[in-house]
């Protein structure tokens, strides 16, 4: 008997950024959830306890829409990690803080006040989840009844919300509060 989250933790295929943004593009416009693996793991993210498929490691999960009166889809969310800024992805968000060093990028303001890692920041942010960030999706009906429960079943550092167990979720919210505040001595930025 399969269990529920099968098909994101023993995926058939795992999808890089470039084949989410092909046309046609293979994500469906509907509801469901969505797991992200790396191949890279960012600095100080613990994955003793993560699960590995393929030789990659699950690190993010999330879910499209977030509740029953959004219009939200897989297809939409998913691409947006891919190709949105900072403020439209809490997975971009997170990862570009934990990579603020090796990419040379810092959280700033937009002129909209939105956060970002400007123009330059986010295309480098989208080029190292083009080499090393793959994302598999199931649909389902009702996906914020079940967030909590894979987030609650499966060990997911890059998660915040429904994590407060997993000893990487405070201190990665405190990383993400701190480049925060830090742009807001920083110049406005475009992007």
């Amino acid at each position: 008997m399969m269990a529920p989250f099968d098909p994101l933790l023993y995926p058939s295929k795992l999808w890089s950024s470039p084949e989410v943004l092909a046309k046609p593009c293979p994500v469906p416009i509907a509801a469901g959830i969505y797991a992200w693996y790396f191949r890279a793991i960012p600095p100080d993210v613990p994955t003793d306890d993560c699960h590995r498929h393929d030789g990659l490691t699950l690190l993010y999960a999330g879910i499209a829409p977030s509740r029953a009166t959004s219009k939200n889809t897989l297809r939409k969310r998913i691409k947006g990690h891919c190709v949105n800024d900072a403020s439209r992805s809490t997975l971009r968000r997170s990862l570009g803080c934990l990579l603020e060093n090796e990419l040379g990028i810092q959280l700033r303001f937009n002129p909209s006040g939105r956060v970002t890692f400007g123009k330059e920041g986010e295309e480098r942010l989208s080029e190292w989840m083009a080499d090393n960030a793959f994302v598999v999706w199931m649909e389902h009906d009702e996906p914020w009844l079940m967030e909590p429960k894979l987030i609650q079943s499966v060990s997911l550092p890059l998660n915040i919300e429904h994590n407060g167990q997993h000893p990487s979720a405070l201190r990665l919210s405190a990383l993400r509060t701190d480049a925060r505040e830090r742009a807001k001595s920083m110049p406005v930025v475009d992007g």
